[in-house]
């Protein structure tokens, strides 16, 4: 049995004007960090970037992160209906291909909690070998949109979106993702599954 886990890089940006500029201390990057440490077994460098609502250095944050081999890069904030929310927009602007599935999960999950989730635009794209995904802003939503929900008995009663992620970044040519089955079990076809 190998123990042997690929090494991944993984882009976080938190998007939000007052962050960026010191107004409140940001806390989209550490609910980022702490929940992938915990969800993943393989070693993971990370790249973060807070940055403001521009949709200019948006995308050329996402493009710099994939450019740097980031194999998924998860944003977090920026996609309401607000003036200032283009987190969206800097993100399409950058795809190669839309994956229209994951931004209607998010949506599912975020409504069982909020009605105005349905007020979401969050979207997920591929460019080159990355997966690049727009989150929730807060923490609580980061970790349930993600995890998914699970009842008392800690079965999947919705499923949380990262689950279908490393099979995904398997067919885009990126490293194998474990995830550790206590936090998220990932889904793979038999034929897709690694010894480990």
């Amino acid at each position: 049995m190998s123990t042997h886990f690929d090494a991944v890089k993984i882009g976080i940006v938190s998007v939000s004007d007052r962050a960026s500029s010191g107004v409140y201390v940001d806390k989209g990057l550490p609910a980022l960090k702490d929940w992938l440490t915990r969800a993943l077994r393989n070693p993971i460098t990370f790249e973060e970037r807070l940055i403001p609502d521009e949709q200019a250095g948006i995308s050329s944050a996402l493009i710099e992160l994939v450019d740097a081999g980031c194999c998924l890069v998860l944003t977090t904030g920026g996609t309401g209906p607000a003036l200032r929310d283009v987190t969206p927009e800097a993100t399409l602007a950058v795809a190669h291909k839309e994956m229209p599935g994951f931004g209607e999960q998010m949506r599912q999950i975020s409504l069982k909690f909020v009605s105005t989730a349905i007020l979401s635009r969050q979207v997920a794209v591929i460019r080159d070998n990355s997966l690049i995904l727009n989150l929730p802003g807060q923490p609580k939503a980061i970790a349930e949109t993600l995890e998914g929900l699970k009842n008392e008995t800690g079965e999947s009663v919705v499923p949380g979106i990262f689950a279908a992620i490393p099979y995904c970044i398997d067919l885009i040519g990126g490293p194998y993702l474990e995830t550790d089955p206590a936090v998220c079990k990932a889904f793979r076809p038999k034929n897709a599954l690694r010894a480990v």
